[in-house]
C-alpha cells in the first residue's frame, strides 16, 4: 500500500514510523527540513515541500496513493490538502481536525463531496477514552470491540490475584470466560503462549464478554467503586472536551494555571467548577479537597507534570488516576509506574489510522494502538488461509493471536479447536511491525 502522509509533527512522525516497520511504501511531505533530518534512518521516503502544493503533491505522485493523510497543526490546510490530493487521484484521505462539530453524521456527505473521506480529533479520540475508563475504574484500559459484544481489558495485576503463578493453559480451570491475549511485563508487551506464567506486577490484557466482566475483575484481585467526582488538572482542549461529555454524570472541577483560560472554560462550561491554581502545589490540591475525589486525571501539556500530578494524587489516595503522557518515549516508563491509566493521543490516532488500512472497503472495523503492539479487529474475507483449519493448526506467527470472535452477532472466545469461517469478525493482538502479517493471514 501507498501512504503519504503531510505534516512531520509527532502524529505524522510517529505514522511514518510505525507504517514503515510494517512494510509498506511511505511518503512523508514536510515545509520544515529539519523534521524530515530525524527520519533519515527510517525505511521511507522525505519530501521537502507542501502538501497544498500541486507541483509537490504532483512530485510525490499522490495520484498513484491508496492513503493519503493529513495530520499538519493547522485544521484548514489538511482539508485542502485532502481535497487536492482526491482530485489528483488519491484512493482514500484522512484530515486531522480540531472541531468535533464537523464528526457529526450529518456533516459525513459533505466531507466526502469536497474529497475528505475521513476525520480525526485526537482530542475527541482521548476524550472518548477517558469517559470509557471512568466507567470501569479497576482497568487500565477498556476496548469494547463490535459495538460490546467483546470487551478487551487491560489490568494491572496483584500479588492478591487468583490467575498470578497460573500458566495460560491452566487458567480454564478458573474460568472459561476470560482469554489472556497480551501481557506487558518490564516494559515490554509479550504474545503469550499456553506455558506462559502470569505475574505480579504485569498488566494483562484478557479478552472477554459482556456478561463475564465482574468474572475477570474477581479473577485479578480488583474491587469496584463508582466514581462521582472528578478532578482535572489543566484546563486543555481535550480538559474542557471531556467536561462537555461527562458533565451531566460526574461533578467535575478543573484546576488551571492561566487566568485568562480560566475565563473562558468558565464560559464555556457553566456546569463545571473551573479554580485559578497550579495543581502541583499540594496545599492547594488538599485546599481543594483531593482527598474527597474519586478520580484525578492530568490533561496538561507537560508529560513530566501529569505523571508528578498522578503520582500526588494517589499518596492522597485517589483510586482512579489517568495521565497524558504525549512522549511516546515516556510511555513504558509510565506504565510501569503507579499512576493509573495512560493516555497518549498519538496512538488513539495511529489506532484510527489502522483501522482505516486495514478495512478501507467496511466503516465496522478498528484497531487500537499500544506503545509496542496493536489490536485489530478485523473481517474473515472469502477463501481466508486461516479458514482451513482449526486455530490450533493455523500456524500464527509467534507475534499474533486471536483473543475472540463475533459470529452471527453474539461474541464468544477463540479456544485451539475453534474454526474460524468467513465473515466472523475477529479481535486479533499482534507486536508492533506484524500489521502486514494479519492482512495477509485474514485476506
Amino acid at each position: 500500500m501507498k501512504i503519504v502522509i503531510a505534516g512531520a509533527g509527532e502524529v505524522g512522525t510517529h505514522l511514518a514510523k510505525m507504517f514503515s516497520n510494517e512494510e509498506q511504501d511511505i511518503i512523508i511531505m514536510d515545509p520544515d527540513e529539519s523534521k524530515l533530518a530525524l527520519l533519515d534512518n527510517y525505511n521511507l521516503l522525505t519530501y521537502h515541500g507542501s502538501a497544498t502544493s500541486f507541483a509537490c503533491l504532483k512530485d510525490v505522485r499522490v495520484q498513484s496513493a491508496d492513503l493519503f493523510i493529513a495530520v499538519t497543526p493547522f485544521e484548514a490546510r489538511n482539508i485542502m490538502a485532502c481535497q487536492l490530493a482526491k482530485k489528483m487521484g488519491a484512493k482514500k484521505t484522512v484530515a486531522r481536525i480540531d472541531n468535533s462539530e464537523y464528526l457529526a453524521k450529518k456533516h459525513t456527505a459533505y466531507f466526502n463531496t469536497i474529497g475528505v473521506d475521513d476525520l480525526i480529533y485526537p482530542d475527541f479520540l482521548a476524550s472518548t477514552e477517558i469517559k470509557t475508563s471512568l466507567r470501569m475504574p479497576w482497568v487500565r484500559n477498556c476496548f469494547e470491540m463490535f459495538d460490546g459484544q467483546l470487551i478487551v481489558l487491560g489490568v494491572k495485576v496483584r500479588a492478591n490475584a487468583v490467575i498470578v503463578g497460573k500458566r495460560l493453559k491452566d487458567l480454564s480451570n478458573l474460568s472459561q470466560a476470560l482469554h489472556i491475549s497480551a501481557i506487558k511485563r518490564n516494559r515490554e508487551t509479550i504474545i503469550p503462549r499456553g506455558d506462559d506464567y502470569i505475574m505480579d506486577g504485569d498488566i494483562a490484557y484478557i479478552a472477554t464478554t459482556r456478561d463475564h466482566i465482574d468474572e475477570v475483575r474477581t479473577a485479578c484481585g480488583k474491587s469496584t467503586h463508582s466514581v462521582e467526582k472528578v478532578l482535572i488538572m489543566g484546563g486543555s482542549e481535550m480538559a474542557e472536551q471531556l467536561a462537555r461529555m461527562v458533565g451531566d454524570h460526574y461533578h467535575v472541577k478543573i484546576i488551571e494555571q492561566s487566568l485568562a483560560r480560566c475565563e473562558e472554560l468558565s464560559g464555556n462550561l457553566p456546569n463545571c467548577n473551573v479554580v485559578h491554581g497550579d495543581a502541583r502545589d499540594t496545599d492547594l490540591l488538599e485546599e481543594e479537597g483531593i482527598s474527597d475525589y474519586d478520580a484525578f486525571l492530568a490533561l496538561t501539556s507537560s508529560t513530566e507534570a501529569n505523571i508528578l500530578g498522578c503520582m500526588m494524587a494517589k499518596e492522597h489516595g485517589v483510586q482512579k488516576t489517568i495521565a497524558e503522557v504525549e512522549n511516546l518515549q515516556y510511555i513504558n516508563e509510565a506504565e510501569a509506574l503507579n499512576i493509573g491509566t495512560v493516555i497518549n493521543k498519538q496512538l488513539l490516532a495511529s489506532s484510527r489510522i489502522l483501522q482505516i488500512m486495514l478495512d478501507c472497503d467496511v466503516d465496522n472495523a478498528r484497531c487500537l494502538a499500544l506503545s509496542d503492539a496493536e489490536v485489530a479487529e478485523v473481517i474473515i474475507k472469502n477463501r481466508a488461509r486461516v479458514t482451513k483449519n482449526q486455530v490450533k493448526d493455523l500456524r500464527l506467527p509467534s507475534s499474533m493471536t486471536i483473543a475472540g470472535l463475533v459470529r452471527d452477532g453474539v461474541g464468544q472466545l477463540v479456544r485451539g479447536n475453534t474454526s474460524l469461517q468467513e465473515g466472523d469478525h475477529v479481535v486479533v493482538f499482534c507486536l508492533s511491525g506484524s500489521i502486514h502479517k494479519i492482512e495477509k493471514a485474514f485476506s
